[in-house]
């Protein structure tokens, strides 16, 4: 059975990684799929290997989500192509990692403005259609270093931190509507950015994981399924941790 037949989605950061394994699960799943990505040709190429498998299910729009104008547009243009949303997945996001001492206000700036406003965009540019829409859902993909900080990315902790409060708020103004507004915190995930990790950082973090692996994209998407559907109905302003017990 596909749980989200006759739903359209809408997942920012849906070019690779985490973002580009959420749309392709909910497409799987039966769902129409509004695939967001600041390269033109990453979305494109995203929307594309969804179409191969489910014919018709994605379309690419290339957007910064830190634009606040553009991102406005982008929301009419979606809803008048697929006709309403049910499902908003903010997803993108960026690092520009550094020590304090040394962090550019520039790199403080572009990773609030696309982690933690970028999601204030969308949400902005969807509410309206959300709250008229069946079983509507937002879910934000935050991170473990929002729950914990981390040395070297204070810019990342902030903005994922503010992404939770934000999410709580969200799911308190909008619960009226019956609007669930729900958190994915992922863990360490194996994707482009974990790969590029010394090997002895990799064995520190394998040493703080109670199930001494990293996460797949897939876990995150599984998640967010959970988080989308008719079972998770009744739960709104929570954080679901996805990591294997680190933050435990």
């Amino acid at each position: 059975m596909q749980r989200f037949a006759g739903k359209t989605a809408v997942v920012t950061g849906g070019g690779r990684g985490i973002g580009g394994s959420i749309a392709m699960a909910l497409a799987a799943e039966g769902a129409k799929v509004a695939v967001v990505s600041r390269s033109e040709s990453s979305c494109g190429a995203s929307a594309e290997a969804i179409n191969a498998d489910y014919p018709g299910a994605a379309k690419a729009y290339a957007v910064d989500v830190s634009d606040h104008e553009a991102v406005q547009e982008l929301g009419k243009q979606i809803i008048a192509d697929f006709g309403g949303v049910n499902i908003l997945v903010n997803n993108a996001g960026v690092t520009r990692d550094g020590l304090l001492m040394r962090m550019k206000e520039e790199d403080w700036t572009t990773v609030l403005d696309t982690n933690l406003k970028g999601a204030f965009n969308t949400v902005k540019a969807f509410m309206r259609v959300l709250m008229k829409a069946e079983d509507p859902r937002i879910i934000n993909i935050a991170s473990v270093i929002g729950l914990i900080g981390n040395a070297g990315q204070a810019n990342y902790a902030a903005s994922k931190a503010g992404l939770i409060g934000f999410t709580k708020s969200v799911a308190r103004e909008l619960s009226g509507r019956q609007v669930t507004c729900n958190a994915v915190a992922p863990g360490f995930i194996t994707t482009d950015m974990t790969g590029e990790l010394p090997e002895k950082v990799r064995e520190e973090v394998l040493g703080k994981i109670p199930l001494s692996s990293f996460g797949e994209v897939g876990d995150i998407a599984s998640a967010v399924l959970f988080l989308a559907s008719k079972e998770a109905r009744y739960i709104t302003g929570q954080v679901l941790a996805v990591d294997g017990g680190m933050t435990m």
